[in-house]
């Protein structure tokens, strides 16, 4: 499914409001004055109710002309665009590059399948035959005298020429193919939609982090400028307040490298969705909350269970080891079965002697062979009975191979999910331990009796544990999807 994506731009004041399909479809919708106001979350401009209305209804009229589902994404007025979970993973499963190639390679697979069920039809060749003759010529009892003869053919050829075995299993295979086709398509869609949720935690990971250290920056830059105007009036040693400042400069350092990698795991998000990938993109989860996409309590063995049941590339294996067979069989039984040839002409035949060109009439001719083949692509072909033999075994290996592989996967992504939940669990212990560690040392300085480096060291541990954090929840989160992919749980209805 392909949907028709629209930029939204919302905004206050006059103007005019434009949405701007990724088709190519244009909606406007021009300001006017109404009743009632929205606001949206994350610091997006108030437009007036009926603007907004009238906006979403030019959109609908838009993408309607494309007959496709319709995707917002409301644009900040600073050129960034909000996107949420939701709407990420139904454009990976849609527009996804690596989709589309699988499904194309599932078109391939069909047609070829189509291919294979033609051979059991017989072509038909209309036209035209002439044939003359002067000169020597020999009849059927040996004698050789001269002749000037002629003779032209109107009507059609239809001939059938049908290795019955081999186009039978030819045309099973070339079933279990197509069907390899379809899980393949499925195994790209799950892994699509599974680069974007990981894409998107990525993000909303970078924004908060940009959070906790835009914060940080501010903390200590507050504390420099206090401990600045003490030096000033000579009440704090010079060095503390140089030692401050350096930590200032650090927690600004930091908000740079966490605004390149919002900015750098926006563009790569963009990528997976086939977005511009000029446009920034903004979560709109405005904090991280760990996921139980999986129950904590479910038992190892049913995961995987469950995974050799529903995964797409054990299906994909099975039915190429099932097309493998019927090579094989095509290979040793096919031979067997006789070959079938069938031929006739129906039209009409004229000429004579000299140049007449009179005695036209209707005439018939057909034959029909049966028969085998032997040798080369036939009974007694050793080399090609043995190539299927060693490709089918190959294929059984492989998705052998496969099996053993959803197995570790799901045993790592069990594994590494119980191991973060437990992990954010220290974790926020530590953050409520250097939250209040931060606040008596802050309170300490107010009284007068504490240290300039015992809070900076304060202030330097619970930036820490909040990045600690954060950084555990988006690795939980992308732990839980990575164990629904390996259970192959990432279907349509995700």
């Amino acid at each position: 499914m392909k949907f028709s994506v629209f930029r939204v731009q919302c905004s206050g004041g006059e103007g005019t409001a434009v949405s701007e399909g990724r088709d190519g479809g244009r909606a406007r919708c021009p300001q006017r004055a109404g009743w009632g106001s929205v606001w949206f979350n994350g610091g997006l401009r108030t437009t007036r109710l009926t603007n907004l209305v009238a906006l979403l209804c030019s959109v609908l009229l838009a993408a309607a002309e494309t007959n496709k589902p319709v995707l917002l994404l409301f644009n900040y007025d600073n050129g960034a665009y909000l996107i949420d979970l939701p709407t990420a993973l139904k454009l990976a499963g849609a527009q996804n590059l690596d989709v589309q190639i699988a499904r194309e390679r599932l078109r391939e697979a069909q047609a070829q399948h189509d291919a294979a069920l033609y051979n059991f039809f017989p072509w038909v060749a209309p036209g035209v035959a002439y044939r003359r003759h002067d000169g020597r010529i020999q009849d059927v009892g040996g004698t050789v005298f001269d002749a000037s003869k002629q003779h032209y053919a109107l009507g059609a050829n239809v001939e059938a020429r049908l290795e019955l075995g081999e186009a039978w299993f030819k045309s099973l295979a070339a079933k279990q193919l197509a069907k390899a086709a379809d899980h393949a398509v499925e195994a790209q869609r799950q892994e699509s939609v599974f680069k974007a949720a990981i894409g998107y935690f990525d993000l909303v990971k970078a924004h908060a982090t940009m959070a906790v250290a835009q914060d940080a920056a501010r903390v200590a830059g507050d504390y420099a400028s206090q401990l600045q105007r003490g030096t000033e009036l000579g009440l704090i040693f010079k060095g503390d307040t140089l030692r401050a400042r350096g930590q200032a400069e650090r927690n600004q350092l930091a908000v740079q490298q966490a605004r390149e990698q919002q900015r750098v795991a926006a563009a790569r998000l963009a990528q997976v969705l086939r977005l511009d990938p000029s446009v920034d993109l903004i979560p709109a989860d405005n904090e991280l909350l760990p996921l139980t996409l999986t129950p904590t309590n479910a038992a190892l063995d049913s995961l995987v269970a469950q995974a050799l049941a529903t995964r797409p590339e054990l299906k994909q294996g099975e039915a190429l080891a099932a097309a493998a067979q019927k090579n094989r069989d095509a290979a040793t039984v096919g031979p067997l079965v006789p070959n079938l040839g069938a031929q006739a002409f129906l039209g009409g035949l004229g000429g004579g002697r000299n140049n007449d060109m009179g005695n036209f009439g209707g005439t018939e001719n057909m034959a029909l062979t049966l028969g085998w083949r032997f040798g080369p692509g036939g009974l007694w072909d050793a080399p090609r009975r043995r190539t299927a033999e060693a490709r089918l075994a190959a294929t059984t290996i492989a998705t052998e191979k496969v099996k053993d592989d959803i197995i570790r996967q799901v045993v790592e992504a069990h594994t590494r999910t119980h191991s973060l939940a437990a992990q954010l669990a220290t974790l926020k212990r530590a953050l409520a331990t250097a939250e209040e560690a931060f606040r008596l040392t802050r309170a300490r300085k107010e009284r007068g009796i504490g240290v300039v480096m015992e809070n900076i060291f304060a202030e330097q541990e619970l930036t820490r544990a909040r990045s600690d954090y954060v950084a555990a929840i988006a690795e939980l989160n992308k732990a839980q999807y990575t164990l629904q992919l390996a259970r192959g749980s990432l279907g349509l209805g995700h």
